[in-house]
């Protein structure tokens, strides 16, 4: 079976009505514009393979915005569907409860693995069709237009694969694989999924849909550790919370939420990518397990630190107020 028919197939079972890729409508785009440019070449007298030019305007101008609107819907909806399902699932008490009746969510054990998987399945289907059809643009045009705007969207944290919420499905998976409320029956959220170890350095690996793979590296690249207390920047990139703090030069009692815009990622160099940053939870609860001894040590390590800069903070905030 074709790709595009599986997809279709895929994205009108679904329940409720889903944003997506509009495949069909943009193969439709690159044959007319294949098609106008072969009827035009049929006039001149030129006999060639039908291609578009490089820069085409029928196709950039609505091909591209179609597709950049449609991947932001996206990626939109799958946060925001990811978020409530990891909220649901670290509340406890009159919240969770409070979570359930607001978001109409199933709490029981195999109920959130199963939104989980569908979660994972709707972002990895979304992901190839993505990719696939940006081949199909680079295959008329014999450009690598199509690559071009794939790192665009990256840089406008569109990619679905970028997803801090991806990482902690991961993550929350692996938990509740390995939690004492394990059922039997429960369905498996990804297959091959994986914490994993290669010369102490940890990372996230997983086989996901059409055989793409994702590896996450959780090596700080700061203070070149295991990643403690991960935050995720809206760049994509994973540091320990307190490394986020310092190159972002803000206290960890003030936050990143308040880092200057002109603060920048310490890898890709990406201006503004701290006051979206996501606090990975999940993660966290999984290295903790994994990493006892090392978090034990790391958390007492942190304790101090933490200490002293919050009786800094709050020294600086006194003197300020007596005037001194």
């Amino acid at each position: 079976m074709k790709f595009c028919k599986k997809y279709q197939e895929y994205m009108q079972a679904q329940e409720k009505k889903l944003p997506g890729v509009g495949f069909k409508k943009l193969k439709k785009i690159l044959k007319r514009c294949r098609r106008d440019l072969q009827i035009q070449k049929g006039l001149e007298g030129v006999v060639d393979i039908p291609t578009c030019p490089h820069h085409c305007q029928v196709c950039d101008g609505t091909f591209f915005p179609s597709l950049l609107k449609e991947m932001s819907e996206i990626v939109g909806c799958f946060n925001e569907r990811a978020q409530k399902l990891l909220d649901l699932h670290l509340a406890s008490g009159v919240r969770k409860y409070y979570i359930w009746f607001k978001g109409k969510l199933q709490g029981n054990h195999v109920a959130l693995i199963q939104e989980g998987k569908d979660l994972v399945t709707y972002a990895m289907i979304n992901a190839t069709a993505i990719r696939k059809i940006l081949k199909k643009y680079d295959k008329v045009h014999y450009s690598k237009q199509g690559q071009a705007f794939k790192s665009q969207a990256q840089s406008m944290h569109m990619e679905i694969l970028q997803s801090p919420w991806l990482c902690e499905l991961m993550a929350f998976h692996i938990n509740l694989r390995e939690s004492k409320a394990k059922s039997r029956k429960a369905p498996a959220l990804f297959d091959g999924c994986s914490l994993t170890f290669n010369d102490g350095k940890p990372s996230l690996s997983c086989e996901l849909f059409d055989l793409v793979k994702l590896d996450i590296d959780l090596t700080c690249s700061i203070c070149l550790d295991t990643v403690f207390d991960p935050v995720s920047l809206t760049c994509g990139h994973i540091f320990c919370y307190m490394c986020a703090c310092s190159a972002a030069s803000v206290t960890i009692v003030d936050g990143l939420k308040i880092a200057e815009p002109k603060e920048k990622c310490p890898l890709c160099r990406e201006a503004g990518v701290y006051e979206g940053a996501v606090h990975l939870e999940e993660l966290n609860i999984l290295l903790s397990r994994s990493c006892h001894e090392y978090w034990e040590q790391r958390l007492q390590t942190e304790r101090t630190e933490r200490i002293q800069q919050a009786k800094e903070h709050w020294e600086s905030q006194c003197r300020a107020f007596m005037g001194v």
